[in-house]
């Protein structure tokens, strides 16, 4: 009864904050123009994302005072957070150099990692248990910083952040409670929250969009998440990698393509497979529901598979990428030359 309340004002406070934080980016005119690279075509306020931030932080410090999570963990997760949805938030006013933006990733990155104790579990792969030792500290922290950019290259039309992240949260809760039956799963699953009462506000047509301040925030949190679950069963952490695929997929290909022709990587595009799609299909709604759909009847399956032990977690996760990867082709991933319809 205490997460169901809790659930439920969590959602009630995000779209609060969000209406909020709209009326405020409308009378200071933060607001999105539309260029050549963008994929709306009106002006729309911007930075809604701040909400997400603050009901997530608040719900975490209620946790922390019941004793739901532990304290100092939590504290050094927040002020990590915290400090990527700050430099996003100032971004969303006034773009920053790319460098103190990476720079600030990788701090929030490194916090995260020191909150779940620096050392982290053997990876299952293939029946083996592979200690990385201290590669994996960078490579976790590489991780975390990758996750953080994803979303923000994959917040590029209405609705699509906020759903593929419910998503991922919500499964990943049931992943969690699957292999451990511990109360943990109330974490991601009261995230998952916050950011549907965002999308009240974002669900196409948009009515405000999260800024870099939003899109960071959920992929720190969501690769923070995911660590913390393999702590307590290692092969959640291929679940949460599977159910993460569409995002990873698109956003993979289309960099490696776009560095491979000697491309800016932080250079504004719209040569994402999903920004072709919503072109092509004419539709923000069609697109960012079928994602939620993948996700759903496709990637949600394997994940609990893994989860339960039933199958092996890299070779699901390559099983589960393999038709991701045909349509991150199929709809023109990185390909500077179909980036019109």
């Amino acid at each position: 009864m205490t997460v169901l309340i809790l659930l439920f004002a969590a959602a009630c406070a995000s779209a609060l904050l969000t209406g909020l934080v709209r009326r405020y980016a409308i009378s200071a005119k933060l607001l999105d123009h539309p260029n050549a690279r963008s994929s709306h075509t009106l002006p729309t306020p911007r930075g809604g994302g701040v909400a997400i931030v603050f009901s997530f932080l608040l719900v975490c410090t209620v946790l922390a005072v019941l004793g739901w999570v532990p304290r100092p963990m939590f504290w050094l997760f927040g002020l990590s957070a915290a400090l990527v949805a700050l430099v996003g938030f100032v971004d969303d006013r006034k773009p920053l150099p790319a460098r103190w933006r990476f720079l600030a990733h990788m701090a929030g990155s490194i916090g995260c990692v020191v909150a779940l104790g620096v050392v982290l579990p053997p990876v299952p792969m293939l029946g083996w248990q592979v200690d990385l030792g201290w590669f994996g500290v960078a490579l976790a922290a590489s991780y975390i910083t990758w996750m953080i950019n994803l979303y923000n290259f994959m917040d590029g039309i209405d609705g699509l952040a906020s759903v593929e992240a419910i998503s991922v949260a919500l499964g990943g809760a049931l992943c969690w409670w699957l292999a451990t039956g511990t109360s943990m799963w109330a974490v991601p699953a009261l995230f998952a929250a916050c950011v549907a009462g965002f999308l009240a506000w974002n669900f196409p047509p948009a009515k405000i969009f999260m800024g870099d301040a939003g899109s960071g925030f959920l992929g720190l949190v969501l690769g923070f998440l995911s660590l913390w679950a393999a702590f307590q069963a290692p092969a959640v952490y291929w679940s949460w990698f599977i159910l993460t695929g569409v995002f990873m997929v698109d956003a993979t290909t289309t960099l490696v393509r776009r560095v491979r022709r000697g491309e800016r990587f932080n250079e504004a595009h719209r040569n994402h497979a999903y920004q072709y799609a919503s072109r092509k299909h004419g539709s923000h709604k069609r697109i960012t529901m079928a994602v939620a759909a993948i996700n759903t009847l496709w990637l949600l399956p394997l994940a609990v598979a893994v989860a339960l032990g039933k199958l092996d977690g890299l070779a699901t996760t390559i099983v589960a990428y393999i038709p991701l990867v045909a349509l991150a082709f199929r709809y023109k991933a990185g390909d500077r030359a179909h980036q019109e319809v």
